[in-house]
């Protein structure tokens, strides 16, 4: 049965057209409320795409970095999810986004103190 779940997985991956989708909201909202746009998220998405593609991470069977509309996260950005995974995250800054990238994207550990 191991051995079943072991080959399950591998074709699994193999069947996704990306291992990992990172949605990053960036939305500007117009009625003067907080938003993920007003700390700075669009910023980071140009950051974690350039990055993501510079470690050529960014490739079909590899991952994807996405702008999001919003997450309905607010009060909580600003605010990306990683799917599969189903995990998400608060940062602050570009050492916060190194982090996600190195532990949960290449490591597939999660980074426990940005996660919400």
């Amino acid at each position: 049965m191991l051995i079943f779940f072991k080959y399950w997985a591998r074709l699994k991956i193999i069947m996704s057209y990306y291992t990992k989708h990172i949605f990053i909201c960036i939305n500007q909202r117009e009625d003067g409320k907080e938003c993920c746009n007003d700390k700075k998220s669009l910023e980071i998405f140009d950051y974690t795409k350039k990055k993501c593609i510079s470690m050529k991470l960014q490739k079909k069977g590899g991952i994807r970095v996405n702008k999001a509309g919003c997450l309905d996260r607010c009060s909580e950005g600003p605010v990306m999810v990683i799917y599969p995974d189903n995990i998400w995250y608060k940062y602050k800054d570009k050492n916060d986004i190194d982090e996600i990238i190195n532990k949960h994207i290449i490591n597939n550990k999660v980074v426990t103190k940005l996660k919400i």
